[in-house]
């Protein structure tokens, strides 16, 4: 017996910040929360440097021009930290 999954790409939608956590809402409807601790250069920006961020693509990614930092799904979703993110 085999099980037909969908092919469906997911994709970043909206970006948030909330206490210490980066939340990204994606296209299926998951929610995913990581601590900025993770990303160095995020956990030492302003408010106004990480409210100020582009979606890579079409949702690929996020890029954070004031503070050159990029963070892909891929790699949001394996779980991995940014080099010197504190994990």
């Amino acid at each position: 017996m085999s099980i037909a999954v969908a092919d469906a790409e997911v994709l970043i939608r909206e970006v948030r910040f909330e206490a210490d956590r980066l939340v990204v809402e994606l296209s299926d409807g998951r929610i995913l929360g990581t601590p900025v601790r993770w990303y160095p250069r995020l956990e030492r920006a302003t408010e106004a440097e990480r409210e100020h961020w582009e979606l890579l693509g079409e949702g690929e990614g996020i890029h954070w021009p004031a503070i050159d930092e990029d963070l892909s799904l891929d790699g949001m979703l394996a779980g991995r930290s940014a080099a010197g993110g504190d994990r």
